[in-house]
């Protein structure tokens, strides 16, 4: 496909796609935020393809929002635009999503970095939901996803007061997988997107819903969606050949059945 706001590539069986809005900082706007998750959909549909990353620039993972754009909504827009609801779609990919950040990731970027399934940051990288700033709050998750993996606390401080993290605070409080030279951070991203890449794939997809799970129900719900994940994997191909390469001490040849 053409689009305008993003870029797509494809190494090995990685799927990446580069928000491509430098005039921007990479700020979401209606038609990035379509051609990205049209995008990471197709990605998701396509079998050569393993694992999925989301990166940015150097200077700018996403730097928030699209202001202009919003600044004369009514309730009643925002509502029937959809302007919100469009970031639901990430809940339906079912591959991995890394996402690769460097420099800005504010507003709705860091909201996007943080609904992905794994964080690999440069040093450069700094977080944050500045929303307060402008008189609103974050409505893509930023409240809720930030609680989840930070705390009460420090989610407070960042939603009311507009603290920032550095990457070095983000591999601290567990926000990000792995913090290296801005230099490398995408090659880093993709051969860590290879790696994963490289296991079961059926097993990954469950592994990534269960999971998931642990965040959205209470423990007991989650182990039943544990086992409700666990239990289909013993009719694949899959299981059978993983464990039997096990057994005779050889790689397995995933075949996604």
């Amino acid at each position: 496909m053409d689009y305008t706001s993003i870029l797509t590539e494809v190494r090995g069986r990685v799927g990446i796609v580069t928000l491509n809005r430098p005039q921007a900082m990479n700020a979401f706007n209606t038609t990035m935020v379509t051609e990205l998750f049209d995008a990471l959909e197709a990605f998701d549909k396509d079998e050569n393809i393993g694992v999925l990353i989301v990166t940015g620039s150097e200077k700018a993972f996403a730097a928030g929002a699209d202001i202009k754009e919003m600044a004369g909504a009514s309730p009643f827009e925002m509502i029937t635009q959809g302007r919100v609801e469009q970031w639901d779609r990430i809940r339906g990919i079912k591959k991995v999503i890394i996402a690769a950040v460097s420099g800005w990731a504010l507003g709705g970027g860091c909201e996007f970095a943080i609904s992905c399934d794994m964080i690999i940051a440069s040093e450069s990288a700094k977080f944050g939901q500045p929303e307060i700033t402008i008189g609103v709050i974050p409505g893509a998750g930023g409240t809720q996803r930030l609680a989840r993996l930070l705390g009460k606390n420090l989610t407070m401080e960042m939603v009311i007061n507009n603290r920032t993290l550095t990457a070095a605070e983000a591999l601290h409080f567990g926000l990000a997988n792995r913090v290296v030279p801005v230099e490398g951070y995408l090659d880093t991203a993709v051969a860590f997107a290879e790696e994963i890449a490289a296991r079961a794939p059926l097993a990954t997809r469950m592994a990534k819903d269960a999971v998931n799970a642990a965040f959205e129900t209470t423990l007991a719900e989650g182990l039943k969606a544990e086992k409700r994940n666990f239990y289909p994997l013993f009719s694949t191909e899959d299981q059978k050949e993983g464990m039997q390469a096990f057994i005779e001490k050889r790689k397995p040849n995933w075949k996604g059945k």
